[in-house]
């Protein structure tokens, strides 16, 4: 955690104590009262410092519950694939994939506004009812994206037995399932756009050996290829479609 995320932290924390001892006979601000479910609800001020600390897991969270793990390695597979070196640059890339994870996660985003923020802020829903209700769609997602061999195995390791329906899945063992898959289908797609510049190399370096120009870099020759054939097919346009098509599979 920085510096700034602990200060905040402290910030939230030590606030309501502050208003509290400037006036004594004040009730404190850090309270817990049981609702009529029988639950718990808790004041804004433990509220708020819930929701910054969940801030602080915000990165955390856009690389594990998002499309951005599979898009971002895609993207630098393809860079690399290609041959350019640090063209486009990583700020382009990381453009690229926020937007991208933004245009497939929208809906998901939109559903879990509809069914928590939006009762919460109408204070129509407690906060203890807006948390399951707000990660349910993201559960969904996340399991629609994963493979069930990859649930058994970290479920075997947790010790769980075979889980009877989607919705047993504990969420420690969903986010490692879910992560492992994402990479596996990522390094398959990058597999599948190396294999035609690999074929393009190929023939460069043959042509280069039959004409005894061996000192010659195919590369430097190579190059030039691969980008007029990525422009030709409209390569940017198919990878980032096919992309956002594999999450609606």
């Amino acid at each position: 955690m920085s510096r700034r995320q602990l200060l905040l932290v402290l910030l939230g924390v030590m606030t309501p104590l502050l208003s509290f001892a400037a006036d004594p006979l004040s009730v404190p601000a850090v309270t817990s009262s049981a609702n009529a479910a029988g639950g718990q609800e808790y004041s804004v001020s433990l509220q708020l410092l819930a929701i910054m600390t969940a801030l602080t897991l915000l990165p955390a969270m856009l690389l594990g519950m998002t499309a951005f793990t599979r898009i971002i390695i895609v993207l630098s597979i393809l860079r690399q694939a290609l041959g350019t070196g640090q063209t486009p640059s990583n700020q382009v890339l990381l453009s690229l994939a926020l937007f991208l994870t933004l245009f497939i996660m929208f809906p998901v985003a939109q559903q879990a506004y509809t069914q928590a923020v939006a009762p919460y802020i109408a204070e129509e829903m407690t906060f203890q009812e807006a948390l399951p209700k707000g990660f349910a769609p993201f559960r969904e997602f996340m399991l629609a994206q994963t493979r069930e061999d990859d649930i058994a195995r970290f479920a075997d390791i947790a010790g769980y037995d075979s889980f009877d329906k989607p919705e047993d899945v504990p969420f420690t063992v969903l986010m490692a399932s879910f992560l492992t898959s994402e990479l596996k289908t990522a390094f398959q797609i990058g597999f599948l756009i190396f294999i035609p510049f690999v074929v393009i190399d190929l023939v460069v370096a043959s042509v280069l050996m039959s004409m005894g120009m061996m000192m010659l870099s195919p590369m430097m020759i190579s190059l030039p290829f691969k980008i007029m054939l990525f422009v030709l097919v409209d390569g940017w346009g198919l990878v980032m479609g096919s992309l956002a098509a594999s999450f609606y599979r």
